[in-house]
């Protein structure tokens, strides 16, 4: 286990014990950090699911990633501080803005409870690839080898989006006070 991978799985536990809370960047020296650290978790994902699809039992990729994107993206939001419950405990005027700012771009998934039909949602919203990655698995040690890379870049996707997303709504936030 990795000395990052120690630190997200320890401020997971202070989170979830109600220690510690992230909360949302208040400068853009903050939020550019914030966005490195994603985007680090992001690539330590990515990676796990590109290897999961060089197992060849049918299946185990796409079990993979939907639990890649049931842990990757609620941690995200909780970096930027876009969680349901952290956006909850904003005061009222930050709290009201936030979630306009949230509405009116029209972010799905930043301030969402994550579920496996939003995860199914994103999956879809990458069909080509995940169908392209499905169907060249079969063919022996090349196909594997494509399917690693196309389910990496397909989580690449998806992560950056949300991350860019969420980076999106904080700046907005950051410049209305």
């Amino acid at each position: 286990m990795t000395r990052t991978t120690i630190i997200d799985t320890v401020t997971l536990y202070i989170f979830r014990k109600g220690r510690y809370k992230f909360m949302m960047p208040s400068t853009i020296a903050e939020l550019d950090r914030v966005r490195k650290e994603c985007k680090a978790m992001l690539n330590r994902r990515a990676v796990a699911s590109a290897l999961a699809a060089v197992v060849p039992i049918p299946g185990i990729d796409l079990g993979t990633d939907i639990a890649i994107m049931l842990q990757l993206l609620p941690a995200i939001n909780r970096k930027f501080g876009l969680s349901p419950e952290q956006i909850d405990e904003l005061d009222e005027a930050t709290r009201v803005a936030t979630l306009l700012i949230i509405s009116s771009m029209g972010r799905q998934f930043v301030s969402k409870v994550i579920t496996e039909e939003i995860i199914m949602l994103l999956l879809l919203k990458a069909g080509i690839r995940v169908t392209l990655k499905r169907m060249i698995r079969f063919i022996p040690i090349a196909g594997q080898i494509v399917s690693a890379g196309i389910s990496f870049s397909a989580m690449k996707y998806l992560g950056n989006q949300l991350i860019n997303d969420c980076a999106m709504v904080c700046e907005r936030v950051i410049r209305k006070s």
